[in-house]
């Protein structure tokens, strides 16, 4: 019987799906991480961490959120800090990533099954050449976290010394780039994140420019890296994922300017608010920091927040939220319906319908959740609803930011965050599939009715 079961058991996890090996991994990440976090020696005062504190900061940091209902300097030791960074890490490229990558150093086939995984991981558009795609990642990631630790270090080590200002600089680093939102600031006031440098040029510049090239998609950088600065000759997705990024930035830092200049900035210098600006509209796509007290935003700045967050980043990066793209192929499905044209075009380009009902799927399931999720929290325990929809959209978006509720959350609470953390993580459609196995599709459909829609 217990020979059978074995079996049983070894012959579902060879017919695992794509989805399913991601989702089941990460799953994996979360509880090996709980468990160390739960270690006496992974808190600064010795004492271990109850399971559900451990699993909330173990799935922040997988899912590269930066929800914390504990300060991470003040609760944990060198050793905790440095579990998180390894969980940020990991939950920023994906596990695939590092997996085919070690297979790669150690001169092991990359069979097909490998390939497709990693085309799944990083939202590739095909699986030719994806080997060459993760050495591009894995050593694109060490550059670009090297040199904004190198950045952020010339600021920290005069005020910190020479090895924990260098300490300072590679866990911001990584923090940024994987747009985890992680920080070691609270030994100058807890939960306070880089308030203290939100008029500093070299901090605000190094940080936003992790935090933006981790986001923008492993695809997007093997397709500049291919053809320079010849915007003609990106793929479509590039083109979108870049002029879309550059709207969000400088669209969102001029609306939080215009809602905040007289309210919370308007002590700063015009320095401190045009920074404090971009830094708010860059860090509220998935990021997770702040430079300013995010609980004393306005409601527009709020509401420009939470629709920041939903957007995200792009696909295939370190970012979460339904993306830069899902957004635009809707808004573009939207003006093709008005407009009445046959197709969605783009840029000389016809979009797929395949694409357009993947959008409306991540969308609806995403915005759901996060509803569904903000009445269940508030029905479970009194919360304002603008602060219960902030840090819903945070966890699904796995942005980080919040408004001060997180470390208030009851544990039914903080279960459902942690659920939206993972699913905003894997995808919410993915979570979906990860449930359900391939199934033979049939070609027998219903009979069509019309109903009135609008």
């Amino acid at each position: 019987m217990k020979q059978k079961i074995i079996r049983e058991w070894f012959r579902r996890k060879r017919s695992l799906t794509q989805t399913q090996y991601i989702a089941y991994g990460f799953f994996v990440l979360i509880m090996t991480g709980t468990l160390l976090l739960m270690l006496p020696v992974s808190s600064r005062d010795g004492q271990s961490m109850d399971f559900l504190g451990a699993m909330f900061t173990a799935t922040s940091a997988s899912c590269v959120t930066g929800l914390v209902a504990a300060d991470t300097w003040t609760q944990w030791s060198l050793f905790g800090q440095m579990v998180i960074i390894t969980m940020i890490q990991i939950g920023g490229l994906g596990f695939i990533t590092i997996g085919v990558f070690v297979s790669i150093v150690l001169r092991r086939r990359i069979g097909l099954k490998e390939r497709g995984l990693m085309q799944e991981s990083t939202s590739a558009l095909q699986i030719g050449g994806i080997v060459r795609l993760t050495k591009k990642i894995i050593l694109g990631t060490a550059f670009f976290e090297g040199i904004g630790a190198l950045l952020l270090s010339i600021r920290f080590i005069p005020q910190y010394g020479f090895f924990r200002g260098i300490y300072y600089g590679i866990f911001h680093a990584v923090s940024a780039f994987c747009n985890a939102g992680f920080d070691l600031m609270g030994h100058q006031t807890p939960y306070n994140s880089l308030s203290a440098y939100y008029d500093d040029w070299l901090v605000n510049l190094v940080i936003m420019s992790l935090i933006i090239i981790g986001g923008i998609g492993f695809i997007v950088w093997d397709d500049i890296s291919k053809k320079g600065i010849h915007m003609r000759k990106y793929l479509l997705q590039t083109k979108i994922v870049l002029l879309t990024t550059v709207i969000l930035v400088f669209g969102g830092a001029a609306m939080f300017y215009w809602l905040e200049r007289d309210l919370l900035m308007a002590d700063m210098s015009l320095g401190g608010k045009i920074l404090s600006s971009l830094f708010s509209s860059v860090t509220a796509r998935t990021a997770g920091f702040n430079t300013i007290d995010t609980g004393a935003l306005s409601d527009g700045s709020k509401l420009l927040t939470i629709i920041l967050m939903f957007i995200g980043g792009s696909p295939g990066s370190t970012a979460g939220g339904v993306k830069t793209t899902t957004i635009v192929v809707l808004l573009l499905y939207v003006r093709s319906s008005i407009r009445r044209t046959y197709g969605v075009n783009v840029l000389g380009r016809r979009l797929e319908e395949e694409a357009i009902k993947q959008a409306s799927s991540v969308f609806t399931i995403n915005l759901f959740l996060a509803l569904s999720v903000s009445l269940a929290i508030m029905a479970i325990q009194p919360m304002s609803m603008s602060d219960t929809l902030f840090e819903t959209f945070s966890a699904i978006g796995t942005a980080g930011m919040t408004t001060g509720i997180t470390r208030d959350l009851l544990p039914a609470s903080k279960a459902l965050i942690i659920l939206l953390m993972y699913c905003g993580r894997i995808g919410s459609m993915s979570f979906a599939l990860a449930f359900t196995q391939q199934k033979r599709i049939t070609r027998v459909q219903n009979p069509a009715e019309r109903i009135n829609v609008g």
